[in-house]
């Protein structure tokens, strides 16, 4: 049984930095490309990031470009978001997601098949 368990999700200030961790079981994590998205309230899910299972490629948002780093330790199972110069907009919950076996990577939440259950982020100004 596959399981993505996010952390990391808290208050951080407009300009602060925040850092998401995203530990996964029950596949072989590192022939997956890895995604981050997020949701706020009334909105629907958008694409934040992706990580190519190779670790060669990674793929953002407009909105987060140059603000946002995505990365992933195979050794640990683990992906990170590392978000830098928060905005309000940033305010959303924020969901770890898993792709298909070397596969490839897309900003389309129908390309991954498998879901955290999310983290709250809210950057207070």
């Amino acid at each position: 049984q596959v399981q993505l368990v996010e952390s990391g999700g808290g208050l951080v200030q407009v300009g602060g930095s925040l850092t998401l961790s995203c530990v996964a079981s029950g596949l072989i994590f590192s022939r997956f490309p890895m995604g981050w998205f997020r949701q706020a309230p009334g909105k629907e899910r958008e694409f934040v990031a992706a990580i190519s299972w190779s670790a060669g490629k990674t793929l953002y948002a407009d909105s987060v470009k140059g603000r946002f780093t995505i990365s992933r330790d195979d050794a640990k199972d683990t992906v990170t978001l590392q978000m830098d110069s928060a905005e309000p907009e940033d305010t959303a919950v924020y969901y770890c997601a898993a792709g298909r076996v070397h596969g490839g990577i897309y900003p389309q939440a129908r390309d991954f098949d498998y879901w955290g259950q999310g983290t709250q982020v809210t950057v207070s100004s």
